[in-house]
């Protein structure tokens, strides 16, 4: 939300995810039966490239360098799709 607030503060139009999977929302998350659990990720991942495609570029939260398979895979769709990629933290992962 951190950086939410300073990308918007600097003139940005910010998209963000509705949920955080590894920080935070686990209510969400625990409720939720094996199928339920796959169905929705799969849903999620998908409304994230849509919001890519509408996007001039991505901003990854990388705390600590950490970088998700789902994040991974959004930042290889936007690349993909020419959108510039910037990170919270310096990252060798060009």
């Amino acid at each position: 939300m951190e950086a939410q607030k300073d990308l918007t503060l600097k003139g940005n139009i910010v998209i963000s995810v509705g949920l955080f999977e590894h920080s935070g929302d686990n209510e969400v998350w625990e409720q939720m039966d094996e199928g339920t659990l796959t169905k929705t990720k799969e849903m999620l991942d998908d409304m994230h490239k849509r919001k890519i495609d509408m996007s001039d570029e991505i901003f990854v939260i990388n705390v600590g360098g950490y970088i998700g398979e789902s994040t991974k895979s959004e930042i290889e769709y936007a690349k993909k799709h020419n959108k510039k990629v910037n990170y919270l933290e310096k990252c060798d992962c060009e």
